[in-house]
């Protein structure tokens, strides 16, 4: 391994490594508890060594939410994959979504709530975000009959994140949540062909 691989590998591990620890963090004690001091002690590292991995906090909830967004692409697409067919992929699509920001409150947080220099719904955004979306249109996709299906996905998602933020902040009953989502997915489901997404012509 040449001087420099291994200095790039070290320096990978130490962003992951800060990274990390701006997780922990904020899912014990909420994202004004992230500072580059914290992180710094947390991480045994000086604050210089942060800057030069990270301009400051926003830069690493920056990477935080691309980190999330890696995650949820990944956890949808096993959902998708191990369904048996469209509406049982689109259900299980949706439990993941919504299960990942109640798993992840501060994660998901940094992914649609946080500064995060990130450009979405941009040719230019990050692998990650684009996958994440792919997982969703390709669950929605079989549903969209005559519809546009990239602006019914961004509906389905929209649907999704509301659910899962008025719920955590309990604008909505937690005790029906499930049967929120459940009501949500058989409109979709129900979204099979016929002008404007009304349903069969006839």
């Amino acid at each position: 391994m040449s001087i420099r691989t291994r200095r790039e590998r070290e320096r990978a591990e130490r962003e992951k490594l800060i990274v990390t620890a701006a997780r922990e963090l904020a899912e014990a004690e909420g994202w004004d508890a992230v500072t580059t001091r914290r992180l710094a002690e947390k991480v045994e590292y000086s604050q210089p060594v942060l800057y030069s991995h990270f301009d400051g906090k926003d830069a690493i909830v920056t990477a935080v939410a691309v980190e999330g967004f890696a995650e949820l692409g990944a956890q949808m697409r096993a959902a998708r994959t191990a369904a048996a067919d469209a509406d049982a992929a689109l259900a299980a699509v949706g439990r993941a979504y919504t299960a990942f920001a109640d798993r992840h409150p501060a994660l998901y947080d940094a992914m649609f709530r946080q500064v995060v220099a990130l450009p979405f719904a941009a040719p230019e955004a990050p692998a990650a975000l684009h996958a994440g979306f792919d997982e969703l249109a390709t669950a929605v996709r079989p549903h969209a009959g005559d519809d546009d299906a990239g602006l019914l996905t961004e509906t389905f998602w929209a649907a999704l994140h509301g659910l899962a933020t008025l719920t955590r902040s309990g604008r909505l009953p937690a005790g029906e949540s499930d049967r929120r989502l459940a009501l949500l997915l058989a409109r979709f489901g129900r979204v099979t062909d016929g002008p404007s997404g009304r349903g069969p012509a006839t």
